[in-house]
């Protein structure tokens, strides 16, 4: 008959085997410590000698363990992430807005969580849903067009919450950004003063973009203001969303539509620097028959030919700004908006296109 001691430690043995899962108590068992100064190293590594916190590192590391951060979480009431939904990660201002938060949250201990929405207001609205069933310590969103049921669980979440890239709706709790709608309206003001007198818009135009609207609403008050009497003319990508051959596309469409046109106002530099691919390939001079502008400020720009003239957002300082109101209001265990807005501005960039 088997010693039922020998039962129970082959019974764990065979449950182990099968999590491979390394414990506490393993690693403490490496180490040469107990599992509680183990756990003081990981989590408060400035409470233990060097030569401890050395010996707990490399048995952590030989033994492959993986902190339990969902019982952590429990005793501290805090997950240390950050959840930040984007429409999409093509775009470089939305990497360059991540690329912001992660360079100043990570070295503060937080992790950032990456969705994207697609530009819809229903899968922003899961993907929320999602995000806060785990718990984040913050959360960061394009814009602050939401549905209704969105705001309402955003605001009842009791943790800061970050809106960015636009300055105008109504935000939840703090806004950072810049006006979409004065970027576009300097940009095209500055063209007309350069002699441009028959501008197009282009962009995708979507009403749960408020972005591209109010870059729409910026080229109408520039055109009203500066050209009175000229009509207001845009082409829209309707279906094919944003890429260089939507730009490619907007292209041909104003050319056909508003041959007029001496100036293509583009609300992205994505869909500018494919009319200017589109205008070229079809021997169109760039900026003598037409001039095409955009915003952005991408990496291509400079290197097309001809260059780009476009609007230079601050991207990468809005994610480092949203993340240090994120941080000082993480720390203080803030549960009420602050109402914070901070707006970055913008630059004008003017190069060969316009």
């Amino acid at each position: 008959m088997s010693d039922p001691v020998s039962r129970r430690k082959g019974a764990a043995k065979t449950s182990r085997r099968s999590t491979q899962a390394v414990t506490l108590t393993e690693v403490a068992q490496l180490a040469g410590v107990s599992a509680q100064t183990v756990s003081r190293a990981l989590r408060t590594p400035d409470q233990v000698s060097e030569v401890t916190l050395a010996a707990v590192k490399k048995a952590v590391e030989s033994s492959g363990y993986v902190p339990n951060m969902t019982a952590r979480n429990l005793a501290s009431n805090r997950s240390m992430t950050v959840g930040a939904l984007v429409p999409n990660l093509v775009g470089t201002i939305f990497t360059d807005v991540l690329s912001g938060l992660d360079e100043t949250l990570s070295p503060n201990g937080y992790h950032l969580f990456v969705g994207t929405t697609g530009y819809g207001p229903e899968p922003e609205e899961e993907m929320i849903r999602a995000f806060l069933g785990r718990r984040p310590d913050g959360m960061v969103l394009t814009g602050t067009s939401h549905t209704r049921i969105a705001r309402q669980m955003l605001s009842k979440a009791n943790i800061p919450i970050i809106e960015t890239l636009t300055l105008s709706g109504k935000p939840i709790d703090s806004l950072v950004g810049f006006s979409n709608s004065q970027a576009i309206r300097v940009l095209t003001e500055s063209r007309i003063t350069k002699g441009f007198k028959h501008p197009t818009f282009a962009g995708w135009l979507r009403d749960v973009d408020e972005r591209a609207i109010e870059r729409l609403r910026g080229f109408q008050e520039a055109v009203t203001a500066k050209l009175p009497g000229e009509p207001i003319r845009f082409v829209n990508t309707e279906d094919l969303g944003i890429s260089i051959e939507a730009g490619r596309y907007l292209a041909r469409e104003v050319l056909m539509r508003h041959p007029e046109t001496d100036l293509l106002v583009c609300s992205s530099d994505v869909f500018a620097q494919g009319a200017i691919l589109e205008f070229v390939s079809r021997g169109i001079d760039v900026p003598g028959r037409i001039g095409v502008t955009g915003l952005g400020d991408f990496d291509l720009a400079k290197h097309l030919s001809p260059s780009l003239t476009t609007v230079h957002t601050p991207n990468k300082d809005v994610g480092r700004a949203a993340a240090e109101i994120l941080l000082k209001a993480m720390s203080s265990r803030r549960k009420t908006p602050s109402r914070l807005v901070r707006d970055l501005g913008f630059n004008i960039v003017s190069r060969d296109s316009a």
